[in-house]
């Protein structure tokens, strides 16, 4: 399922702020795990009003139960991860959206700095040939069309990303799948196959690249 959808730079953070105020108690942060799911949303291309409108139906739903069955408070975006998907269905069937460019979130000098960061990151890290790819990038040129950088940075990211796969250990790599195994369980009735697949790729990438203490590139982390 892939809607079309504006492309959202602040899609995190809408969606973190959406959650905590229907949540309506107060501080709440999003977890690891939840900006997994986000990303995973965001990568699929899930309309950040459908994402919206699943947390609402979500919230609905869970406060028309009776007291005795809300004795547990919803604490993370998996609980709503049905709703979500149920939502971006309907706008497929109703209606899509035309693909159009969102206004520029960022100033230039902002993304400049932010590209210029992670590839002094990058090669402090030892990884000099991908702290070179981003360099190569003419940010003053691609500034013109932001989604076309984000899919470049992406590209970039994504084959660093296969090379830490790669030279991982498997002992390393079970860890990371046990841990999202303990973290996913109360939320995996929710999800369906290809959902969790996503979660768990872009859980363990994220465990990788911490591990390693190399930044993410993705003008989302901006």
């Amino acid at each position: 399922m892939t809607p079309v959808a504006e492309f959202h730079f602040n899609y995190f953070t809408e969606i973190e702020d959406h959650f905590r105020q229907v949540r309506g108690t107060g501080f709440w942060l999003a977890s690891p795990l939840d900006w997994d799911l986000i990303a995973v949303w965001k990568n699929g291309g899930i309309p950040l009003e459908a994402v919206m409108r699943g947390i609402d139906a979500a919230f609905e739903k869970w406060r028309s139960r009776p007291p005795r069955g809300r004795i547990q408070m919803v604490n993370s975006l998996a609980y709503c991860a049905q709703a979500v998907m149920a939502e971006a269905q309907a706008m497929i069937e109703t209606a899509p959206v035309a693909l159009k460019q969102a206004k520029p979130p960022f100033e230039m000098e902002a993304v400049v700095e932010f590209v210029a960061r992670n590839a002094a990151a990058l090669r402090k890290a030892g990884y000099s040939g991908t702290a070179e790819s981003l360099e190569a990038l003419d940010i003053g040129v691609l500034y013109s069309d932001l989604e076309q950088l984000e899919q470049r940075l992406t590209a970039i990211e994504e084959k660093m990303i296969a090379g830490l796969r790669a030279s991982a250990s498997d002992e390393a790599l079970f860890e990371a799948r046990r841990a999202l195994d303990l973290d996913l369980k109360p939320y995996r009735g929710k999800m369906n196959a290809e959902q969790l697949a996503m979660l768990e790729k872009q859980f363990l990438d994220r465990r990788l690249l911490e591990s390693a203490s190399l930044p993410r590139l993705s003008l989302f982390y901006l």
